[in-house]
């Protein structure tokens, strides 16, 4: 388990850096960091794709106390389908990771007063370090022609999935590039399209995973606008 969890990876990048609000699809956002967290015990090797459910193959703890809450929940529980496990998750997951992430010093909560009685919450960054780790990558695997690792493809495919690819803060003539090859990367990676996945750096069983849950993010947004 890496320092910080795929959904918080996520938010950081959905969030503005100064102002602390939240940028684009707030539904592909908290549909996205359901998705990362079931993502997470698949990394890890807790939950895998069998006939149609997400099922806990391993209930040991992986040191991360929302991922580790919904592992010890899904092991006592009836199997779910990638679709019900998104619908059961993204009910207040923002609020919990927010919350995380103050805790440890990386953005701060700024509760502001509006016409008296309204409370807006912000979170601007504190400490940048840790998404320009994330945006570092992301830049790397967008310009470098290998696969990137599990982790950083599975990234990949939860912003195209999301439709956050604006979170990304590319220039327009370079946005159309970084989508494609997002998608190059999802398809490569074996969460998307028809690759082999003996021929992925991929685990075949987080493969499924990720798949299934990108599909499931993708119905339940629904067909994207026309541009």
């Amino acid at each position: 388990m890496t320092s910080i969890a795929l959904a918080e990876e996520l938010l950081l990048l959905a969030y503005d850096d100064q102002t602390g609000k939240a940028t684009g699809s707030q539904i592909g956002l908290d549909l996205g960091m359901a998705a990362a967290v079931m993502i997470d015990l698949a990394l890890a090797g807790r939950v895998a794709y069998v006939d149609g459910f997400l099922k806990v193959n391993d209930a040991t703890p992986i040191g991360d106390p929302i991922a580790d809450a919904v592992l010890a929940k899904a092991a006592a529980d009836d199997p779910h389908t990638p679709a019900q496990w998104l619908q059961r998750l993204r009910h207040g997951l923002r609020t919990r990771v927010l919350a995380d992430l103050v805790e440890r010093g990386v953005i701060q909560d700024v509760d502001e007063t509006q016409m008296g009685v309204i409370h807006v919450h912000r979170y601007p960054t504190t400490d940048p370090a840790v998404e320009a780790e994330i945006r570092k990558r992301l830049a790397e695997a967008l310009i470098n022609h290998d696969m990137p690792d599990e982790r950083t493809a599975a990234l990949a495919t939860l912003l195209t999935a999301t439709r956050m690819e604006p979170a990304l803060r590319l220039p327009p003539e370079e946005a159309a590039e970084a989508h494609r090859r997002l998608e190059e990367i999802a398809s490569g990676a074996g969460f998307s399209g028809s690759a082999n996945l003996e021929d992925s750096i991929v685990r075949p069983s987080v493969a499924l995973v990720v798949a299934t849950l990108g599909r499931a993010i993708s119905a339940a947004l629904g067909a994207p606008k026309p541009a």
